[in-house]
């Protein structure tokens, strides 16, 4: 589903599933990483150029089960470092979409290779290797509503 060009660059697009809890709290839903069991937003290479927020809402289903509205605009990017088979690094910058979160699956594509975990705002951003999504998830702490990603989102939903 992903072109060379895509790989070669290291173009990405993440999901960041959102639930607001029975308390009105904002929660950040995480995955583990098949490789190395780290935390992580589910991703992905970009499969549809003219629409990344779709790469967003599959990338969420196949990885963490998670059904709901995605936003079509970006509520930030981070870097990393992709582990190659081979042993090198790829730079990839990745593109943030929001999710509301509606369902989450009892049985999706990637069950058996991940964990999935609702969290606070602030422990997701400690569990996470990157500093750039560790300030973006941080960001989102201290009134998310006014956020204009966010606030669209919820008003869509």
């Amino acid at each position: 589903m992903t072109d060379e060009a895509t790989t070669a660059t290291g173009a990405q697009i993440a999901a960041l599933p959102l639930r607001w809890d029975s308390k009105g709290r904002l929660r950040v839903l995480m995955v583990t990483s098949r490789g190395t069991g780290r935390w992580v937003m589910p991703k992905g290479w970009r499969m549809d150029v003219s629409k990344p927020w779709r790469t967003a809402e599959i990338e969420a289903l196949e990885e963490a089960g998670a059904i709901g509205h995605v936003g079509t605009e970006p509520i930030g990017r981070y870097r990393y470092d992709k582990i190659l088979d081979n042993g090198s690094a790829l730079p990839c910058r990745v593109e943030v979409f929001p999710m509301l979160v509606e369902q989450l699956k009892r049985d999706w594509k990637e069950r058996s290779q991940r964990r999935r975990r609702w969290f606070k705002v602030s422990a997701a951003a400690r569990r996470v290797d990157e500093p750039d999504l560790a300030a973006l998830l941080l960001g989102l702490a201290d009134k998310p509503l006014k956020r204009p990603e966010i606030k669209a989102l919820k008003r869509a939903s």
